[in-house]
């Protein structure tokens, strides 16, 4: 089973993830999608720019078979809680984009002025399938998992500052609505909390 500290890290940053989350909805709905996305996708310089467009990779799916080696090597019992999380995620995020809201429009085909988004150079904004944010749901998935298997105090800040600069970097990079973000975040705790029944009833059978 996870440790005292891991279950109290987990819930602290699942209701922090989650008020965040209604936070970026209600925004949305009183500010407005378009309105709300502009706001938060200011030009902030050069740097930022650099910074924003390799940072988001860390929200990549690639992340998952990078985290399946580690896990074989440093947490083995743990892999049914990664891979229950990745089916979960996954499996909500592809309904959400190709069944429930297919062809849904991202920032730059939704708004039809594109002069009023900040694109970096070198990133092409994608136009369809905006909802959720694919990378704001592994990104809090990866950080709500470690919760759980690293109980330390001060992992929770820190690894809560790694998933919402990662959430943001989609809405700088204008790949995603604020409100895309938040259904990625809705996402990850909905998955993690479920993959973390699937743990305790994994080692409870093997008991």
């Amino acid at each position: 089973m996870f440790q005292k500290q891991g279950y109290k890290n987990f819930w602290i940053a699942s209701v922090i993830t989650f008020l965040i989350s209604i936070a970026l909805f209600l925004s949305s709905y009183k500010i407005g999608k378009q309105e709300f996305f502009l706001l938060l996708n200011n030009d902030l310089g050069i740097v930022a720019d650099y910074f924003f467009r390799y940072y988001t990779n860390l929200g990549d799916g690639i992340f998952w078979a990078i985290l399946l080696f580690v896990f074989i090597k440093y947490y083995k019992k743990y892999i049914p809680l990664l891979f229950s999380s990745f089916a979960i995620s996954t499996i909500i995020v592809q309904i959400c984009k190709y069944w429930i809201l297919p062809d849904e429009p991202r920032p730059a085909t939704a708004i039809k002025n594109r002069d009023l988004i900040h694109i970096v150079s070198g990133v092409e904004p994608h136009s369809i399938s905006t909802f959720p944010s694919g990378h704001s749901a592994a990104a809090f998935c990866f950080f709500l998992i470690a919760c759980l298997i690293i109980p330390k105090k001060w992992f929770v800040p820190v690894g809560l500052l790694y998933a919402l600069l990662v959430g943001y970097s989609r809405i700088y990079l204008a790949q995603h609505f604020p409100f895309d973000v938040a259904a990625g975040m809705l996402t990850a705790v909905i998955s993690v909390y479920f993959s973390m029944l699937i743990q305790e009833w994994w080692m409870k059978k093997k008991i």
